[in-house]
Parts: structure tokens; C-alpha cells; sequence
């Protein structure tokens, strides 16, 4: 028999790949200011702010959800040293493309699972996007036509839509790239007797 799974997290994204994998999932966001937590890991690595806040939500979730099991999610863009977040505005998410515009950024998406408060699993995948250079005019063009579903990610794209017109390279896992490392997950799920393997 199956576990039901507690995803602490809002994100439809994140739940459709889970719901679409065959699990039973109740979603429950968590209560955390990200940009609060965030603020103290100036010299940390993208990766592991990702992680820590991963962390953060999934024992925040489980310590409400006693004796469940709880999947904690968080997804860093950087750019060398810089970290972004999900543009404000259609301003921010033109700033975001001009910025990423002929480099090559990472993705980091953190997963960990927690019950009662306590760390079971953790892990972060990693992908590389390369974005072709893109013309200033494109970018507004492109935006237009995307509308708001370019605030909805940190890196103003969406792969799975129109956004993989942005790209000449991509390296690393689909599901890491829309925000979580769905294969290790499932994979210890299946571990931990979570799910039915």
C-alpha cells in the first residue's frame, strides 16, 4: 500500500509530476519566508541554498503533519556567483533574459524528505541551460506573447512552453529543470517503502 506523500509546496508544476507519476499527494505549502532564510547564505553555494531551503519547508510542514512523510522542495538559478529569483514584473523578467542571454546558467533543484522534523534524504540536481544570444527586441516580443507565465520561474523561461526557443544547450534531467530531481525522489520513495518497487 502506498504512503501518502505531503508535497510542502504550492507549486502546480511540482504536483502534476508527482500526481502524473502515479502518487498520492496532498499539498500543503509551507510557512517560511525564503527571502528571510536566504538573506544569512551570502557566501554559500546556489546549490546548497537551494537545499537549505528545501529543508526548511519540508521540516516546517512535518513538524505540523505528525508521522507524515513530507517532500520539501527548492530550485536556485545562478549565473557564476549571482543567484536569482522569480521576477517582480515583466521589467525583472526582461532584466532576467538580457542577463542570461548568451551564457550559461545552472539550475539547482533541491528535494528533501522529512518526517516528524527529522531528515530522512536530501539531494540536488543540477542542470546546465545555455541560452543563445537573444536580440533586446526579441525579448520583448517573446515576453508578450508568454505574458505572466514568465513570473512563475526564476529564470523568466519555461522549457516545457515557448521558452525552449531560448536555448541552444541543454544539459542535465527535464524533471530537475522544471524544478524537481523527480528520478532520485522516486527512487527513495521506492527505498523507503513509500511507494509500491
Amino acid at each position: 500500500m502506498a504512503e501518502k506523500i505531503i508535497l510542502a509546496s504550492g507549486s502546480p508544476y511540482r504536483k502534476a509530476m508527482l500526481v502524473d507519476a502515479g502518487l498520492d499527494i496532498e499539498a500543503v505549502p509551507a510557512d517560511v519566508d525564503e527571502r528571510a532564510l536566504e538573506a544569512p547564505l551570502k557566501d554559500v553555494a546556489p546549490e546548497d541554498v537551494a537545499s537549505i531551503l528545501a529543508e526548511a519547508k519540508a521540516t516546517e510542514v512535518s513538524e505540523r503533519k505528525s508521522g507524515a512523510l513530507v517532500l520539501g522542495c527548492d530550485q536556485t538559478l545562478s549565473l557564476g556567483d549571482e543567484v536569482f529569483h522569480k521576477p517582480a514584473d515583466m521589467e525583472g523578467a526582461r532584466r532576467h533574459l538580457l542577463a542570461l542571454s548568451g551564457t550559461t546558467h545552472q539550475l539547482n533543484s533541491a528535494a528533501v524528505l522529512c518526517r516528524d522534523g527529522e531528515v530522512l534524504w536530501r539531494h540536488v540536481g543540477i542542470a546546465s541551460l545555455t541560452m543563445r544570444k537573444l536580440d533586446p527586441a526579441f525579448i520583448g516580443r517573446h515576453l508578450a506573447r508568454v505574458g505572466a507565465k514568465a513570473l512563475s520561474s526564476v529564470g523568466a523561461y519555461q522549457i516545457e512552453g515557448e521558452g525552449i526557443q531560448l536555448f541552444e544547450k541543454i544539459e542535465g534531467d527535464y524533471f530537475t529543470i522544471v524544478g524537481l530531481p523527480l528520478l532520485p525522489v522516486l527512487k527513495e520513495l521506492r527505498d523507503l517503502g513509500a511507494i509500491d518497487g
